[in-house]
């Protein structure tokens, strides 16, 4: 959960040329998704100027597209659009680019990645970035039922009936808030849905081929474009890669025990630098104060806005990116050692409070994973995997689980996953850190073994998730090889090139600044993708 910034573009729509298609043989539910088949004007999108202080020459467009790509006829809404144009005589084409989620806003990841590559690579590109359907300044936006995690919720941990049934309730209310507004849209919301969008785009573009990197869950977005859309692809960087066996139920039972690890690395962090922060030295005991501050903040939320669950919110984007541990270290102290509640609160407002735009990213959250795959109806189930879980990896297990409990309730079908297996692309680029907690190392294996031709670069020890463009140069050197003529590395074994990790952080001075391209990033990837 995460304040999301506001969108850069209007939402102005421009019919992007007639787009016709013709029904799939497959039906919806089939483990091959649907193909639409289309023939499509060569569209002049209308990009207006949008720039910001930081990326002036960035520009918008709006995009119409089907709501049913399998029906001609079908209604159509409007994708918000950012591109970075390119300025060198050397055009490589469109890099469209995604930040995962799913329901994160791209139009600001454009200018980032435009303004992170070389210059001389950027400057090849059309950098396009786009909020996916549903999303942002996409429209319609999807925002089932605002203010579902306005505090203080229920605990997460439900120790009692009347913790069940009222993380329950909120659940089935969130599902049918979703059912009663948007009965039209549920069922167009998911990841073939958007993988098509993207055909669209490239439709529109006038682009023979598209040029694809997407980070976390805009991994599996670009691996079913790539099943769906082989021919259309020239190059597919990802980068944390989602484990497309598990989507979407048994990916998040692996991620309550990678962010345990992760929380566990942070306590670890914590004791090295007790001379700060004094928590004390053993890692374990570390552990077990932040543990006596959650039981104390469920029987009294700081100031009425943390309690237990929003402690967690509060926590869990240090697992994914440790640039947040030192801010997160100084609350955890204050409150503890000084009985001062207010860090922890402003921390929660700044990494765990969800403002209109997370709503937003929510409902898409939501809509997409509820609708992609079939999650148990049986709430026993969920109930007996989620306690063996959390008897392992108490930290996030819960949280995790209520987080996703709505499709429990969700009122469209299921559709089933796509077979992302592909030996039909060009040579593909895979970045993954090796304790990655949100995509744990194992998504990155298997999609190396299914992407026929990849290779496959590990950052060794790193716990970030979202690794390259962040500050690691000898990541960034591949991406930068790749992305200039199509360079991959070959390795002798499963691996194919190894980075070191980034030095952990240090604790920061009351004056000491955050800000980094790491920072930037994060800010704009979100959690929960």
């Amino acid at each position: 959960m995460k304040r999301r910034a506001a969108a850069l573009c209007g939402t102005a729509a421009v019919l992007a040329g007639m787009v016709t298609s013709t029904p799939a043989d497959a039906s919806a539910g089939a483990a091959t998704a649907p193909r639409t088949t289309r023939t499509a004007d060569a569209a002049n999108l209308t990009w207006k100027k949008c720039g910001t202080s930081d990326h002036p020459t960035l520009q918008c467009a709006s995009l119409k597209v089907p709501l049913d790509h399998t029906n001609p006829y079908s209604e159509r809404i409007t994708l918000a659009l950012s591109r970075v144009p390119h300025t060198a005589k050397t055009y490589q084409g469109p890099l469209l680019v995604n930040p995962g989620g799913p329901g994160g806003s791209g139009l600001r990841l454009a200018g980032f990645v435009a303004s992170s590559l070389p210059k001389k690579v950027a400057a090849q590109y059309d950098v396009i970035g786009f909020d996916p359907r549903g999303v942002g300044a996409s429209r319609p936006a999807l925002n089932c039922r605002p203010g579902h995690f306005t505090p203080v919720r229920p605990d997460t941990v439900p120790l009692t009936q009347g913790g069940w049934k009222a993380n329950l309730d909120r659940a089935r209310a969130f599902a049918e808030a979703c059912g009663t507004k948007y009965a039209k849209l549920l069922p167009y919301i998911d990841t073939v849905s958007a993988a098509e969008d993207l055909e669209s785009i490239r439709i529109a573009l006038g682009a023979r081929r598209i040029n694809y990197f997407g980070y976390s869950y805009g991994t599996y977005l670009g691996a079913v474009y790539a099943k769906l859309h082989p021919d259309r692809v020239r190059r597919l960087a990802l980068d944390s890669i989602v484990d497309p066996t598990g989507v979407w139920y048994d990916d998040n039972l692996q991620q309550d025990h990678a962010f345990n690890d992760r929380h566990r690395a942070f306590m670890t962090w914590v004791a090295r630098h007790h001379r700060t922060y004094r928590l004390g030295t053993d890692p374990a005991g570390v552990e077990a104060k932040w543990y006596r501050m959650r039981a104390a903040l469920a029987k009294k939320p700081a100031q009425q806005k943390v309690g237990a669950s929003e402690l967690e919110d509060t926590f869990i984007p240090g697992g994914y990116y440790d640039g947040y541990w030192p801010r997160l270290a100084q609350a955890f102290a204050s409150y503890v050692n000084g009985k001062k509640d207010g860090p922890l609160v402003a921390a929660y407002k700044s990494l765990g409070a969800v403002d209109s735009a997370a709503d937003n990213g929510y409902s898409v959250y939501a809509s997409v994973q509820c609708r992609d795959t079939s999650w148990p109806r049986d709430w026993e189930q969920w109930r007996k995997d989620n306690w063996a879980v959390y008897e392992q990896a108490p930290f996030m297990t819960w949280n995790n689980a209520w987080y996703n409990a709505p499709c429990t309730f969700w009122p469209t079908d299921s559709l089933r996953p796509v077979d992302i297996a592909n030996d039909a692309l060009p040579p593909t680029l895979l970045f993954q850190a090796t304790n990655d907690a949100a995509t744990p190392y194992r998504g990155g294996v298997s999609v190396h073994h299914q992407l026929r031709g990849s290779s496959l670069v590990v950052e060794r020890g790193g716990g970030n998730h979202g690794i390259t463009l962040s500050g690691n140069a000898c990541l960034d050197k591949y991406l930068a090889a790749y992305l200039t003529d199509g360079t991959v590395p070959r390795g002798d074994g499963a691996i194919d090139a190894v980075c070191r990790r980034l030095p952990e952080p240090k604790p920061l001075s009351t004056k000491a600044s955050t800000a980094s391209r790491g920072s930037a990033l994060h800010g704009m990837l979100g959690f929960r993708g």
